[in-house]
């Protein structure tokens, strides 16, 4: 048996190649013969004994299996197929396929296993991981000193914050959403009955507080309540279309809701009260549906009855105007059954209904008022009214503009009074009599009334530091109280 050439087989090896020089090779191509791929292999796919070329997928038996250097398997040599794991390290970068990124060390890793490696980090937000290791402590330390920084010392407490500042890491709210099944967050929904004519007219003041409303006072209670227990407030107002398109949106944000009265639809409340804790704001309860929701109201008829009983006992006036709202809100029925009931007592003649309706409750429409019913006395030649009794401040305060315009002094004339107590009316002048309800205060005890219902939830007490007592299954029904703040439009101060 001798070697085929010096340098033997190519395939081989220099002195491998086993077969005769008279012995047909392997890779020598019987004339015709077409080619079997890149390789070129002439071997056709059995010749009988069972050993197949390493390109035709040789079977796998005892003593079948071709060495590394078999005759057309040569590593690297053969020009065929390649390997099935060299065959997918050269495709993978055909495929596009990105590299492994480590969610929580943010450490980019080849793709391949258990041969991956880390190859870098990826520059992205700050995380608590970050921080730990900044600071040297753990992550643990790092989350105690954002929920609950008292446990943690305060040498150690600096050193974390400072390494948040510096690499500007702010906590992930969805993060802590996922550990403790809470967003941390209440929402409010109201109407938004924002006034142009207020905005305006408080810009020319000083008091930084003169432009906001009910429902502003509303809103700063409950933000003042929600950072003292660790929550972030979340609102919903719209003026034309109503915040129906935003309740569900809000409503899936927040651990508990406050709504005012008749701003969402019954049905939707009964649906969000099955998942999470609903206080009702302001008016009366709505329906029986809702008579499992706690509630807050103020005083309305009471304090509406004591400013008519003012007006007509102290200051001697008989001929009054109630001007409420054409919308049908809870509150200022309730305070027309205050005027009515206070006029009844006096044996003061008084109407079934208001004397004129607004459209909207703002200080243009509360001009118009004014003028209308001074132009409806006039057309019908009876005398005006002594007093104009507004159901909010708003109105009254632009009705007080109307009549100046008009050359009707107030209170000489006509007697003007509102209801809130917003700021503006202490700034107008002649500055107005009105009904003052604590706004501030119902934002604040409907904070508390939903922490301490999560609270019930969640097992871990009723919400210490609160003069609420609430029970599980429980309504709870508060009645703020008002008074009556005696100024100079209805000749007092």
């Amino acid at each position: 048996m001798r070697l085929r050439g010096e340098g033997g087989c190519p395939f081989r090896g220099a002195g491998n190649c086993a077969k005769d020089e008279g012995d047909p090779h392997p890779t020598d191509k019987p004339e015709g013969a077409a080619s079997r791929g890149a390789g070129n292999c002439a071997k056709p796919p059995s010749d009988g004994t069972g050993n197949k070329c390493a390109q035709h997928k040789k079977p796998r038996g005892a003593g079948n299996r071709a060495p590394t250097n078999d005759l057309c398997g040569s590593k690297g040599a053969h020009p065929g197929r390649p390997r099935k794991r060299e065959r997918r390290r050269a495709t993978l970068p055909d495929r596009g396929r990105p590299p492994r990124v480590n969610a929580l060390t943010k450490r980019v890793y080849c793709a391949f296993g258990s041969n991956r490696q880390a190859v870098g980090r990826v520059s992205t937000v700050p995380t608590v991981y970050d921080v730990a290791e900044r600071s040297g402590v753990s992550i643990a330390t790092v989350s105690r000193v954002y929920r609950n920084p008292d446990s943690v010392r305060q040498q150690t407490r600096d050193r974390v914050l400072a390494a948040a500042r510096e690499l500007g890491y702010v906590p992930s709210g969805n993060a802590r959403g996922l550990a403790s099944r809470s967003t941390g967050v209440l929402g409010l929904c109201f109407p938004d009955s924002s006034d142009p004519d207020t905005e305006s007219e408080a810009g020319e003041s000083d008091d930084d507080d003169a432009a906001m409303l009910y429902s502003d006072q509303i809103i700063r209670g409950m933000e003042r309540a929600a950072r003292r227990h660790g929550y972030a407030l979340l609102i919903a107002a719209s003026l034309k279309v109503g915040p129906e398109s935003l309740v569900a949106k809000v409503a899936g944000r927040v651990d508990g809701f406050a709504v005012l009265a008749r701003t969402v639809p019954t049905e939707d409340l009964e649906v969000m009260s099955r998942r999470l804790p609903v206080v009702m704001l302001a008016g009366p309860r709505e329906s029986e549906q809702l008579d499992h929701l706690d509630h807050i109201e103020v005083a309305n008829e009471y304090g509406e009855r004591e400013l008519t009983r003012h007006l007509l006992a102290d200051h001697g006036l008989s001929r009054l105007a109630f001007i409420g709202s054409a919308e049908d809100s809870p509150d200022v029925a309730a305070r027309f059954r205050g005027y009515r009931a206070a006029c009844a007592a006096a044996g003061v003649p008084v109407g079934d209904v208001p004397d004129l309706r607004a459209p909207t409750m703002t200080q243009a429409e509360g001009a118009r008022a004014a003028d209308a019913l001074l132009d409806r006395a006039a057309a019908e030649g009876t005398p005006p009214p002594q007093g104009m009794l507004f159901a909010n401040d708003q109105m009254a305060v632009g009705a007080l503009h109307a009549l100046e315009r008009r050359g009707v002094r107030v209170p000489d004339d006509i007697a003007v009074t509102g209801f809130d107590g917003i700021p503006l009316s202490r700034l107008v002048r002649p500055a107005l009599t009105t009904v003052r309800q604590p706004m501030r205060r119902m934002g604040e005890a409907a904070v508390e009334l939903l922490v301490q219902r999560l609270a019930g939830r969640n097992g871990t007490g009723t919400g210490a530091g609160s003069d609420l007592t609430v029970r599980p299954g429980v309504p709870v029904s508060l009645m703020l109280p008002v008074s009556v703040a005696r100024r100079a439009s209805c000749g007092c101060g």
